[in-house]
């Protein structure tokens, strides 16, 4: 499981567009994203640099959290 800070996110349709995005690279990807702490936890054989750019794509801040 990957974890990411995730600034600018807000409300559903935030969750729907990042789920979408890493989700349209890995239809097998499990995205977790949770609004109030601005984190997004993916579960994905994608490498985390596709996952930062799958994101950032959709307009958000992104860096991985160790």
């Amino acid at each position: 499981m990957q974890l990411f800070k995730v600034q600018g996110m807000s409300c559903g349709h935030c969750v729907r567009a990042i789920t979408q995005a890493v989700q349209a690279r890995d239809q097998a990807a499990e995205v977790q994203v949770d609004l109030a702490a601005g984190e997004v936890r993916v579960a994905s054989r994608l490498p985390a640099a596709e996952v930062i750019e799958a994101i950032a794509e959709e307009g958000y801040t992104v860096a991985q959290m160790m």
